[in-house]
């Protein structure tokens, strides 16, 4: 561990004096620059290297390269992001930015950074675990984006870019066989209908043995059970107006999402009813709860219309339209046993319709984004809880406890809206300025509720509440960027974040009822964008400072019930303090010959508490905690060359190293004992450091066909990606692990 952060402080000091105008490094000269990506971060086309922001950008090559099939192949590629499948869901992202993120799927929490579809906003971290293909590029905007993309993203961005249907036909066809009884097919094509409108489509769909198997009754958890479809048109109806209309559909039918207890555990009072190792070993096998459904279902569709109007050769105006639907019916086993202790059913219907409007102006000079953006989100769900082990031995008034039940039925309509502005002035040639504002006014209404049944109907309760709440906010941002020489440009960006309040999702008892409020970030950051050597060496660097106040977390904990006199599980949303993130990261593309790319990302982060207020621990805080999803370091060495047969076609092999350090698994990760807290970490919600490796070899016979071998996690590492802490209820803690060592075979025919 210190011998690696030595070596990559020592390689990312190197890399940032290389980039300095005064340097001399002058590797050898070669034949094919690195290519230019054109992204849309600032809502604008322009260069990935003249966006004075911190953003990654993969074209289709690149994802390929990657092996990139869904969201989450994106882990690695990007400095200090954490982008990994949720706990407890197959089709749930939890995404991490700079130690910033929201790994909890309830519907009443929202994500922590922005997931967009061709600028469509997704506003749940359900059904974002989209697969990869027929995509133009990836964005991924790191820092707060408060000013152009709004609510939500203090964290950062994810701007996922298809294919738009052009003038020329296109297709592909590609098929994937592998361990685990592995099946994959994708196929899209588009074609022109006439000289202005072209059409296109893509149909996916995977299966895939568990992951993890019931040793006792061969059941298998963790698969994989999926497709979808998209298609689109796009009508150029003049040269300057233009309307492009999308639809999508997927639906998915998998096993149980498992995952291994941690700790000991308990009844309702605190006494052990099944042991666990104090250090388990993990080697994919679990049991879940007998009876518990071994189901998980969603269905998640959505149609987008998008315009844009050229009205003068300054003046544009665009709008997007879009309205999704997100269904899904999960049964979850939380606490990973035989035990009926986290025994879940959540079914949840959502629906959100979403209206921006752009007007932007682009001259010599000048470049101005304005526009207003209005989303209204309705969520709907229905919950069950079966506990009846967690009241075992329980008696109350002599009169015993036989079983438990909890069923909650809620309902959240959220209203937002929003003006912003964001204009670029050119001082000189090289010399530029921006300045962005935005305001946002969000409103929420919540109804809840909850019906305790204990199996003795003198005991059973009712909890209910109806709650409005409202919040607005101003985020500005400004930012200077200069050219020292037309390959090499210097920014600093100052902004604001902010991230919506709410209601907790899980107030099952009075008082839990009462609202959260936002959560604020501030962000500084300054680097440099460089090419070296005609575009074969690309290296860009960033250090950052953030802030962020009134942090949002979920606690666990428990509180006397009045009507019962017994224990009972408080699941809270607080408004923490203050958590403090500096860092630094390094990308590195280098091309030596035209035959070998070589590539880095190299993150730097330290994340702190100042401010975590809890009069459960020493002194009312837990600022001593690690946050969560914060590893020190992150990295990734990647590589790829390309063997040319002559006539024969030629041969790519690629290989790649990822690497992160210790890292918390959940924000509460530190033992609670009795009334007072102690400073104990809870050993199995840590994940070591660890790294994994990749290859591929691809035989490339002609443009049209290819067939490839992948290997993923070649070391057959097992490590965990998610944890979850839900230690008031039964003492659960439960983690979740990466896939294992696997192998794939892909057939591609493309023209």
């Amino acid at each position: 561990m210190k011998r690696f952060g030595d070596t990559a402080r020592q390689a990312l000091l190197f890399a940032t004096v290389c980039a300095a105008p005064f340097a001399l490094c002058t590797p050898a000269m070669a034949q094919d620059g690195e290519e230019e990506i054109i992204v849309t971060a600032r809502r604008t086309a322009e260069s990935l290297q003249d966006v004075p922001a911190s953003v990654s950008a993969f074209s289709e090559a690149a994802l390929e390269r990657l092996n990139a099939t869904d969201s989450t192949g994106l882990q690695g590629a990007v400095p200090n992001l954490n982008i990994v499948q949720g706990r407890g869901s197959s089709n749930a992202t939890n995404i991490y930015i700079r130690g910033v993120g929201q790994p909890d799927a309830l519907q009443t929490f929202d994500p922590a950074v922005g997931f967009y579809v061709d600028d469509v906003y997704y506003s749940r971290i359900r059904g974002t675990q989209m697969e990869m293909f027929d995509i133009e590029r990836v964005e991924v905007l790191r820092g707060p984006q408060g000013t152009l993309y709004g609510r939500n993203t203090v964290g950062g961005a994810v701007k996922i870019v298809t294919r738009r249907p052009g003038d020329e036909p296109r297709g592909l066809a590609q098929f994937t066989v592998g361990d685990y009884n592995q099946m994959e097919g994708r196929l899209v094509g588009s074609t022109p209908l006439s000289e202005n409108v072209s059409i296109g489509g893509a149909l996916f769909g995977a299966v895939r043995d568990g992951y993890v198997t019931n040793p006792t009754t061969g059941e298998e958890y963790n698969d994989r059970n999926v497709w979808g479809a998209r298609v689109q048109a796009a009508w150029d109806v003049t040269p300057n107006f233009s309307i492009d209309i999308s639809a999508d559909t997927s639906s998915e039918q998998t096993a149980l999402t498992m995952g291994q207890a941690q700790t000991p555990l308990t009844n309702l009072l605190g006494t052990v009813i099944l042991p666990i190792p104090s250090e388990p070993e993990y080697n994919f096998e679990a049991e879940a709860t007998p009876g518990l459904p071994n189901s998980s279902e969603m269905g998640h569709s959505g149609v987008s219309l998008r315009a844009s109007w050229q009205v003068t050769p300054e003046w544009t105006l665009r709008s997007i339209s879009a309205f999704r639907d997100l269904d899904y019916d999960d049964y979850i086993d939380i606490d990973a046993t035989t035990l009926e202790i986290g025994d879940v059913f959540v079914g949840v219907r959502q629906n959100q319709l979403s209206q921006e409007l752009q007007a932007i102006y682009e001259s010599d000079r000048l470049t101005f984004v304005g526009g207003l953006f209005y989303l209204a989100e309705d969520i709907g769900s229905h919950q069950e809880a079966y506990a009846d082990d967690l009241v075992n031995g329980v008696s109350l008034f002599s009169i015993p406890l036989v079983s438990f039940t909890r069923t909650i039925d809620d309902s959240l309509q959220t209203r937002s809206f929003a003006a912003f502005a964001n204009a670029t002035y050119a001082v000189t040639d090289r010399f530029n300025i921006s300045g962005g504002l935005r305001y946002t006014e969000e409103e929420k209404d919540y109804s809840r509720t909850t019906s305790t049944f204990y199996g003795a109907p003198i005991f059973n309760a009712t909890f209910a509440f109806d709650i409005s709440e409202s919040w607005d906010d101003l985020s500005p941002m400004i930012s200077a960027d200069y050219e020292l020489t037309d390959d090499i440009m210097i920014y600093a960006r100052a902004a604001r974040g902010f991230q919506s309040g709410g209601f907790n999702g899980r107030a099952n008892n009075p008082g839990e009822q009462a609202p959260y409020d936002p959560q604020v970030a501030t962000s500084y950051e300054a680097g440099v964008r460089s090419d070296w050597m005609d575009g074969r060496l690309r290296v860009n660097a960033t250090v950052f400072h953030n802030i962020f106040e009134d942090f949002q977390a979920r606690v666990s904990g428990t509180v006397i019930d009045p009507g019962t006199g017994l224990p009972s599980p408080e699941l809270t949303v607080i408004n923490a303090g203050e958590l403090e993130m500096n860092g630094a990261e390094l990308e590195v593309n280098f091309n030596p010959i035209s035959a070998l790319s070589l590539d880095a990302q190299i993150g730097y982060l330290d994340a702190q508490y100042n401010d975590f207020d809890d009069v459960r621990f020493p002194g009312g805080s837990r600022a001593f905690q690690t946050p969560a999803f914060s590893p020190e370091w992150t990295a990734r060495f990647g590589g790829a060359y390309t063997l040319d047969l002559g006539g024969a076609g030629d041969v790519v092999l690629g290989a790649s190293a990822r690497y992160r350090s210790e890292m918390a698994l959940a924000v509460d990760n530190t033992f609670i004992i009795g009334a007072v807290g102690t400073t104990t970490e809870v050993p199995g919600l840590f994940q070591d450091s660890y790294w994994l490796y990749d290859a591929s070899i691809t035989y490339r016979p002609n443009d049209t066909l290819s067939i490839g071998l992948i290997g993923r996690n070649l070391g057959d590492e097992v490590y965990k990606t998610e944890g979850q802490d839900f230690s008031s209820v039964g003492n659960i803690r439960t983690v979740y692990y990466g896939a294992p060592q696997t192998w794939s075979l892909v057939f591609t025919a493309r023209y």
